[in-house]
């Protein structure tokens, strides 16, 4: 079968319009609307929503359709979510409406191309296929904020939603250029709960999967504890400006596009199990630097391996999860993952900030390191520690 050469680029294009709006909104809603954060932060969470609240009904779409189909029609919907967000972009209920519906395509889409992917590839192929899905998710997540930000310096915020809606109409054309595919097992027989709870049982019943879960939920509230406060701690106690501020945040995009270009060497030389560790083993060992020498230097290192070492973890565990989960059930145990990594996140940040505000920044850091230091633990006392190659799907 011929190498998927648009899967990368269509989830790209896919990626890019989630992360263009992102960036558009809080910029039309402070430029054009005057709005002040709390109108701001509702429309970002309108959009994020969508990522919580479609991902399970669109994995059981995933299961049931055929999945280049669903790519190319969730990359429509996203092209027409963020139109009509644009041209809602004087009325802030109808763009926060707008940008959920586009944010649903891009959710649909993105569980079908994942669940795509095992029957486009060969299974031992498969950690080089999904480190180039993720190098591009990685430039379009880089790209996105400078290219809103350019077009709102001109005058023109809402441009960014107006590229947002061209970049899933590139995805849903760049997803009918792949293969026809057999159909696979339909699930159709089943309701909704039945379908999603299949799913559930799968993860909680398979060990692997079971540890991925953990250690991805035990990974992302450290995270957002220390995205919380990441901000505040570098203009506060590390006594940086904003230009500095920026430079060390923005490290961690370097982090993933590194990561993601390295992923590919790195499930060819070394064990399965030492690349699924290093996530978490390099998230705690720049978690580390910063907590015992903070300053800029550290902060930058920090953000940079919290790239570097997750996106190899990320490649791997996709890869591994596609590898033993029934091709049936691809779109189920993809949503479930979603769900359970995207709820934990908001409680991660309400805890961070929390703890900042109580007993200080620094008391916040120690909370990140814990959620990392749990995440390497789920890791290294599971399966997944001794393994070396890709399982044989059961």
């Amino acid at each position: 079968m011929p190498r998927p050469q648009p899967l990368p680029f269509a989830f790209a294009a896919l990626h890019g319009a989630d992360q263009l709006a992102l960036a558009a909104l809080p910029l039309v809603a402070t430029l054009q609307l005057g709005a002040g954060p709390g109108l701001t932060g509702a429309l970002v969470a309108a959009q994020g929503a969508a990522w919580l609240l479609v991902a399970l009904p669109a994995g059981v779409l995933a299961d049931r359709l055929d999945r280049r189909r669903l790519l190319a029609g969730g990359g429509l919907v996203a092209a027409l979510g963020f139109a009509l967000a644009l041209a809602a972009a004087a009325h802030p209920l109808l763009l926060g409406l707008a940008a959920f519906l586009g944010a649903g395509g891009v959710v649909a889409a993105a569980l079908a191309a994942f669940a795509l992917l095992p029957a486009l590839v060969p299974r031992q192929q498969l950690p080089a296929a999904n480190a180039r899905l993720e190098l591009g998710r990685a430039l379009a997540t880089l790209a996105a904020a400078p290219l809103a930000g350019m077009l709102a310096a001109r005058g023109l915020p809402q441009a960014g939603l107006g590229l947002a809606a061209l970049a899933g109409l590139a995805a849903a054309a760049l997803a009918w250029r792949l293969p026809a595919l057999p159909a696979t097992r339909r699930t159709d027989q089943m309701g909704l709960a039945a379908a999603v709870a299949e799913g559930a049982r799968f993860v909680r019943r398979q060990p692997l999967l079971r540890a991925i879960a953990l250690a991805a939920i035990a990974w992302n509230a450290g995270f957002f504890a220390l995205m919380a406060i990441a901000v505040p701690l570098a203009l506060g106690p590390l006594g940086l400006d904003a230009a500095a501020t920026g430079l060390a945040l923005g490290a961690y995009g370097a982090g993933l596009v590194a990561g993601a270009l390295a992923a590919p060497t790195a499930s060819r030389h070394l064990p399965l199990g030492q690349v699924l560790l290093s996530g978490p083993g390099l998230s705690v060992l720049g978690m580390a630097g910063l907590v015992l020498a903070p300053g800029l230097f550290t902060l930058a290192a920090c953000m940079a391996l919290l790239g570097f070492g997750p996106m190899l973890w990320q490649v791997a565990q996709t890869s591994l999860r596609q590898s033993v989960t029934p091709a049936g059930l691809l779109g189920r145990v993809g949503a479930v993952m979603q769900v359970a990594v995207f709820g934990v996140r908001p409680l991660g940040a309400l805890a961070g900030g929390a703890l900042a505000a109580w007993a200080g920044p620094a008391a916040a850091l120690w909370l990140a390191a814990a959620g990392f230091a749990l995440s390497l633990l789920a890791v290294a006392a599971s399966p997944l520690a001794p393994l070396r190659t890709l399982p044989q799907p059961a």
